[in-house]
């Protein structure tokens, strides 16, 4: 029998937390955010992005794995058509966890679950030859094409390097007992 690697489940047995897991994920693509236990979010997280991952490929089969969990057949069109496509630039983090505080009644840790659908702003990838270009004209690297930007910058350290050689071996020694 395999061991089970989840931890304990949350309310009831297997079937109780996948058909409740089921139930928070069609309510989060219907409503784009709820709120519930912190538990439960953590544990819903995982299965959310895997539906999200298949309505991004968008065939048959993805539709066909995704009914598979969630029965509902409006929430799945709108996965596939409204939700899908306003994140098929994103990578992963679909969903995003913000801490509400605690419940009233037994004192459970709250949070809003919430799909994130804003577009995605790249990364500005950051090279060698724009650094260079960037320093203060008054360095001492001046220069002239950016193929040799690379050259100038490795020459001028390897300078400094070799005036704090000399400068150690200028220096007195001191003899230690």
């Amino acid at each position: 029998m395999p061991k089970p690697t989840k931890g304990p489940r949350l309310g009831g047995g297997p079937a109780h937390e996948r058909l409740m897991l089921a139930n928070l994920a069609a309510a989060l693509f219907t409503h784009k955010s709820i709120k519930t236990t912190e538990t439960r979010a953590k544990r819903l997280r995982p299965l959310a992005e895997r539906m999200v991952q298949f309505a991004k490929r968008g065939d048959l089969h993805a539709r066909r794995r995704v009914l598979a969990t969630i029965t509902d057949k409006t929430v799945v069109h709108e996965l596939f058509t409204v939700i899908a496509p306003q994140v098929n630039e994103r990578e992963g983090g679909y969903t995003r966890i913000t801490k509400l505080g605690f419940r009233k009644g037994d004192n459970a840790s709250m949070v809003q679950m919430e799909l994130v659908l804003e577009p995605v702003t790249p990364k500005v990838k950051r090279s060698k030859v724009a650094t260079v270009a960037a320093t203060p004209v008054g360095s001492d690297a001046v220069v002239a094409e950016d193929v040799v930007a690379e050259d100038v910058v490795v020459e001028d350290v390897v300078a400094e390097d070799v005036v704090a050689d000399e400068v150690v071996a200028d220096a007195p020694v001191e003899e230690t007992k």
